[in-house]
């Protein structure tokens, strides 16, 4: 599995709602497992220039690739870029890439 990581800031702080908007239009894509489109809480200690983050799962790199090439992908861009600041983005293969994981079950308390 594929996860595809990209963080948003916006130019302006009064268009972030705009930004949530313009990347909604990727949850219609098929080509995802999963897509979250999620506004950062800013609850960090060290920085908080992030807006808006987005999270997706695909089954390989060619469903990756097709959701890439999708029109709705190209009409989020055309939409977002003009409002953001900066764009981080990151994707890995949870099979090959991974090399620490915690997994925790049940509750300790």
């Amino acid at each position: 599995m594929i996860r595809h990581i990209v963080l948003f800031s916006a130019r302006d702080k009064d268009t972030i709602e705009q930004v949530m908007e313009g990347l909604s239009v990727l949850t219609m894509i098929p080509h995802a497992r999963r897509i979250e489109i999620a506004r950062n809480r800013k609850t960090d200690q060290l920085g908080n220039e992030i807006d808006v983050a987005v999270y997706g799962e695909f089954d390989n790199e060619t469903e990756l690739a097709a959701y890439k090439a999708h029109r709705l992908y190209q009409e989020s861009i055309r939409r977002v870029r003009p409002l953001r600041e900066l764009r981080f983005a990151a994707d890995y293969d949870v099979s090959t890439d991974v090399r620490f994981m915690t997994r925790r079950t049940g509750s300790t308390g």
